[in-house]
């Protein structure tokens, strides 16, 4: 007998003796195998393999053995039949409901949650429409009134070519969902609406950009042209160079500076919520949700910056891209579009080209966003400006800690002028203020203030053997990129271009 299985976020690997997979995780594809006088191996969390010898069909397999696997995942997974009644329900599921398994086995799924109807079900859509879904909001109330908000994957489930039933996966956001809110009506107190007569909070201005190197008062000059338009502006640079001091610049020097600017990090919250929040909802959308505008009413004849645009999912690009073509929107739920005059900054903290590539960014959202594009080059290819930045620092740290006469030792100069700077001018305002944190009583910042990985980088360069210092320099690189990437080892292996296994073998070597 084949059967059919659809699959996705099921952490664990199932396995036949010949080594067909069953289950892999993450799973998006329909796979399929011939389950008749076949060995099974189960992979269980702890590590252990269960293997189970069978010529029983695939009903037997998930009654005595999947569900034990099932029931172990941290996630919820909730299986009907084709009649919409429940056949499984995990305890995980059960304990984001609020509801026991006995209370939902057997019983159809909007009896027990009558605020969902056929439209808003995720699983009656897939019962309806026998495609797959995935990562569908959904905001529902049990039959006790108990508010739930998750994100659903959810799956066709097959028997040879019968449909047998839908298989679901759910991630309980009901927490996140109330924070968004609560990040929401913050921001419509921050951010008052045009008629209001709250004072109204200054904006960085191009004033406030301090640098000289040529390369950089070119990006300025690039910038205070783009603030006399109204062209949507695209902004690429590294992480801490700067992208929203220069959006906020833009916008406190354009024609819409007397308006609304809001900012949105894209890579801040999933993708269904990030919906609610651009767009706004409108009461009826799914339950528990209420009339409550989006970022881009909030900013209507101003300007919003969204921040890590590169973040965004492809689906919210294409709504993003009717927005920017027709001047439209429309709030999640509603049936009518709402007119708005927004002027869109996005930053990408990468190259945009590559992301085109990557498909992390459409194609033809890249080409309404970027009629206006500036790149901020990154610290490292701005040496003439470290010392400038490191006195602008040390004079606001001085004044902000109510010092005189700081200094810095030539020492620390020449460290931070030949240092790679890979976390850019936000590391090297973090460096300066902890330095000023630990003076002594002579107001002088020393080598021994700077981070560890710093000490010594460059003074003890010269008196050095070959060897030592490429072992130091080598140790260098590899500190600044593991703690650029927040001590993650794959994603600094992968920044450093090695495997995991020889930057493990590194770090152990030079104690980073």
């Amino acid at each position: 007998m084949d059967t059919k299985l659809f699959a996705k976020y099921v952490p664990y690997t199932i396995t036949s003796a010949k080594g067909d997979v069953i289950y892999s995780s993450p799973a998006i594809e329909q796979v399929s195998t011939k389950y008749n006088q076949s060995t099974y191996a189960y992979q269980l969390p702890e590590g252990k393999v269960l293997t189970i010898y069978t010529s029983e069909g695939i009903d037997d397999v998930i009654k005595h053995n999947i569900k034990q696997i099932l029931d172990s995942i941290n996630e919820g997974i909730h299986i009907v039949n084709a009649q919409g009644e429940t056949i499984f329900y995990n305890p995980m599921m059960a304990e984001m409901e609020g509801i026991g398994a006995h209370e939902v086995l057997n019983k159809k799924v909007l009896a027990m949650f009558p605020s969902l109807t056929p439209e808003t079900s995720t699983i009656h859509k897939v019962l309806k429409s026998k495609e797959a879904m995935y990562d569908q909001l959904q905001s529902y109330t049990n039959y006790k009134g108990r508010g739930i908000t998750t994100i659903n994957s959810t799956f066709p489930l097959y028997n040879s070519d019968e449909f047998v039933g839908v298989l679901e996966v759910s991630k309980n956001i009901t927490r996140l969902k109330e924070l968004s809110e609560k990040v929401i009506d913050l921001q419509q107190k921050l951010y008052p609406s045009n008629g209001s007569k709250k004072k109204k909070k200054r904006w960085y201005t191009f004033d406030d950009i301090v640098g000289e190197e040529k390369s950089f008062k070119e990006t300025i000059e690039h910038a205070k042209k783009a603030a006399g338009s109204n062209s949507h502006v695209l902004i690429y640079g590294e992480t801490g160079t700067g992208k929203e001091l220069f959006a906020q610049s833009i916008h406190s020097e354009s024609s819409r500076k007397t308006k609304p600017f809001i900012a949105q990090n894209c890579a801040a919250l999933p993708e269904g919520l990030l919906e609610g929040i651009l767009f706004g909802t409108v009461r009826g959308s799914f339950t528990g949700a209420t009339d409550r505008p989006g970022l881009f009413e909030q900013a209507n004849g101003g300007t919003l910056l969204l921040d890590e645009l590169n973040s965004m999912g492809f689906d919210l690009q294409a709504k993003l891209l009717r927005v920017l073509q027709d001047g439209k929107i429309r709030p999640v739920g509603a049936t009518k579009e709402i007119d708005v005059d927004v002027r869109i900054i996005a930053t990408t903290n990468g190259d945009p080209h590559q992301s085109i590539l990557e498909k992390k960014i459409r194609e033809d959202l890249y080409y309404r966003l970027a009629v206006v594009n500036i790149e901020i080059p990154p610290l490292r290819h701005r040496k003439k400006d470290i010392p400038v930045l490191t006195q602008h620092f040390l004079q606001k740290y001085q004044q902000k800690f109510g010092l005189t006469n700081l200094h810095i030792e030539s020492d620390v100069e020449e460290t931070l002028l030949h240092y790679g700077w890979p976390g850019n001018v936000r590391e090297l305002e973090h460096i300066i203020e902890g330095a000023v944190n630990l003076i002594d009583e002579d107001n002088t910042i020393k080598t021994i203030h700077l981070p560890k990985f710093l000490q010594g980088s460059w003074s003890t360069l010269q008196q050095s053997t070959l060897p030592k210092q490429v072992a130091d320099f080598e140790k260098n690189i590899i500190s600044q990129a593991y703690y650029a990437c927040n001590r993650n080892i794959s994603k600094t292996a992968q920044k450093l271009g090695v495997s995991r296994q020889s930057l493990q073998y590194k770090i152990k070597k030079y104690g980073v």
